[in-house]
């Protein structure tokens, strides 16, 4: 049986989010179905092997938002990536063990479609709710782990939203 990775040895999952905003200067949070506290979440994930970012991100906001590629115009890709790291009660039981955290390039979207455009209900949901938030509360209604990550984000975009 393979031994699992001790701390200095877990790299950081390659990601990719997406802060989708909308005409009203509001961005897109899910809550996650995974999670039993009240934690909200823009959409992100995983970067597959060989894949393009940007295909990646959206690729990330078709699977997790059900929303076309065509209704959203990509504005700016963040600057660095940004990094998390899970908190001890998780490291080592998400991603089969393999990471302590995520590194992940943001790109910033304008949503160009109606809310009818958005249905959470994927073939592998991840949400089980999703709002419009004004940015300035997005630190608020994250995991706090996560919190100084979206607090980075929103400085690097926050002129451009």
């Amino acid at each position: 049986m393979a031994s699992m990775p001790n701390d200095s040895e877990m790299g950081y999952r390659p990601c990719v989010g997406v802060m989708l905003v909308n005409m009203d200067g509001k961005v897109f949070v899910g809550q996650r179905l995974d999670n039993k506290v009240e934690a909200w979440q823009m959409p992100q994930g995983g970067i597959d092997e060989g894949e393009d970012v940007k295909a990646a991100a959206l690729r990330e906001l078709g699977e997790e938002t059900g929303i076309s590629h065509d209704h959203v115009e990509i504005i700016a890709k963040a600057r660095d990536e940004h990094f998390y790291d899970l908190p001890p009660e998780l490291m080592g039981k998400l991603w089969g063990g393999a990471y302590r955290g995520q590194r992940q390039i943001w790109f910033l979207a304008r949503f160009l479609a109606s809310d009818a455009d958005i249905n959470i209900q994927t073939e592998h949901p991840e949400f089980r709710d999703w709002k419009w938030v004004d940015p300035e509360t997005l630190p608020d209604i994250i995991v706090p782990f996560k919190r100084k990550l979206y607090r980075d984000i929103l400085q690097e975009f926050r002129t451009l939203i």
